[in-house]
């Protein structure tokens, strides 16, 4: 025990000072595209390259679904003239469907809830995770905000074993058809008001398993 107490005042403060201080990301981290309008016409080598069909072109314009992109950077390798560029912008929440279609400059990031729900859960904000059929990546993800470096609780956020007590659920995954009735009933389950977070491209548009 005495160990484990030294070895903390050895390490000194930890948690990020995130949202003054953007987090320290891998140089490989794909963020949000930034790119040119005025491609040729006929140029089809992004759309061609792309796995989720989330690229579209109109008279030219180039728009990227970021709801439904998984930032695989194909498109950007495909370029010949180098346009596509992912950028180290990590912030992705939107508060409508169509909020995350990028057409050059980024997207329409949200800005929080409104102000009836702030008043509400401004200070204080209980979720119940779900993983309707996940691969386990965004469930990671989750997971590391409750660690040292983010302490996700600071903000009066936190994760709670049953919809019950919650005041809204965070759904990672496509829903697949096992899980289409548990996530029903967990929102069922919820009291009023409240509200559902889709978190990660799977969860938004059903990502690689859309259609499925």
């Amino acid at each position: 025990m005495l160990s484990t107490i030294i070895e903390r005042f050895k390490q000194g403060y930890r948690t990020n000072s995130f949202p003054e201080t953007a987090p320290p990301l891998p140089e490989h981290f794909a963020g949000i595209q930034h790119f040119n309008q005025g491609c040729p016409e006929d140029c089809r080598q992004c759309l061609e390259a792309c796995p989720q069909n989330c690229i579209k072109k109109d008279s030219g314009k180039l728009s990227i679904d970021n709801g439904d992109c998984i930032f695989c950077r194909k498109c950007a390798d495909a370029c010949s003239s180098k346009n596509i560029k992912f950028s180290g912008h990590y912030q992705f929440s939107a508060d409508k469907r169509n909020d995350f279609i990028n057409h050059g400059s980024g997207i329409k990031i949200a800005k929080g809830l409104e102000a009836p729900l702030q008043k509400l859960y401004g200070k204080s904000l209980k979720l119940r995770q779900v993983s309707a059929g996940g691969c386990n990546a965004c469930e990671l993800d989750l997971n590391v905000l409750n660690t040292l470096a983010w302490d996700l609780g600071r903000f009066g956020i936190q994760y709670v074993a049953s919809p019950r007590h919650a005041d809204g659920l965070i759904v990672t995954g496509p829903v697949s058809k096992n899980m289409e009735l548990a996530l029903k009933k967990a929102y069922d389950a919820l009291p009023e008001p409240k509200i559902v977070i889709a978190a990660g491209t799977c969860a938004v548009s059903g990502g690689i398993y859309k259609e499925h």
